[in-house]
């Protein structure tokens, strides 16, 4: 029996490669992650927002922290970005897959599932699974030929795991604009999980962990409608603030969780115990 279990929580000297370090959430996990010791190579398709965010963080927590830009749904960016990340970070022991997309276009990501476009369903589908599986795959490889007891966590929601209520988007916005939780991004979360399960059976034995991070709506610019339309789905009465996911990653990314494989960790406020 471990004597202390704090200690086991915190992730010093641990390296950290977060994709969509420098979004809503990513931010937070960034901060999150470097507090508790991390160093930090955060991957994000906006380069001055992630070198900007590596440069506070890293002098704020006085941990490394690097920023690489590109695309994750390239197979030979990814290769290169495991090379340079451990090249200047060293060992790669934690990879949160956290990276989405609403695609370049935010009406055709939104467009009713009769009038939905092939094309737009691909482009959702290639950053929000298809990049899963390459940087998964890499720096799964990484982690087996170094011989790291790996964490692999990857950014789920529960729109992978339950229908969306669409009574709620009734006369909803965000930032102005009319909202809605379109099929590709329910058929592709569904797949982060169905993955995570699967890489957890996989990757077992080679001590590698693999699970998913399931985050409720958080307050992010939507409007006093959606709110109370939201808010009336929770049993704890409100949408999340985003700092209430770091604790989660936290856990999942340590070793506080050390026999935890395969599980996905809902954090919605209890919207599926309906």
């Amino acid at each position: 029996m471990a004597d202390q279990i704090l200690p086991s929580f915190s992730l010093k000297g641990k390296h950290v490669l977060i994709t969509g370090g420098a979004g809503i959430l990513g931010r937070h996990f960034c901060f999150g992650l470097a507090e508790a010791g991390a160093n930090l190579t955060i991957v994000d398709l906006n380069a001055k927002e992630s070198i900007d965010l590596a440069t506070e963080v890293s002098h704020k927590y006085n941990i490394k922290a690097i920023s690489i830009s590109g695309d994750i749904s390239s197979p030979d960016f990814v290769s290169k970005l495991v090379e340079q990340s451990s090249a200047e970070l060293g060992d790669i022991h934690v990879l949160h897959n956290n990276a989405a997309t609403k695609t370049n276009d935010l009406n055709a990501f939104l467009a009713p599932y009769e009038e939905y476009s092939l094309e737009t369903w691909k482009d959702v589908m290639n950053v929000n699974i298809d990049a899963m599986f390459l940087m998964t795959q890499a720096v799964g490889k990484h982690m087996i030929e170094n011989e790291i007891s790996g964490s692999i966590i990857q950014t789920c929601s529960i729109y992978g795991i339950m229908g969306p209520d669409q009574r709620i988007y009734e006369g909803s916005n965000y930032m102005g604009s009319p909202i809605s939780s379109p099929g590709s991004y329910s058929a592709s979360k569904a797949a982060v999980h169905g993955l995570t399960q699967y890489l957890a059976s996989y990757w077992g034995e080679k001590n590698i962990r693999v699970n998913s991070l399931t985050p409720g709506g958080c307050e992010s610019g939507q409007n006093e409608t959606f709110l109370k339309n939201y808010s009336k789905r929770i049993p704890l009465g409100r949408m999340a603030k985003q700092h209430e996911m770091v604790g989660a990653l936290i856990y999942l990314a340590s070793d506080a969780s050390s026999y935890v494989n395969g599980h996905n960790l809902v954090i919605d406020g209890g919207l599926n115990s309906w």
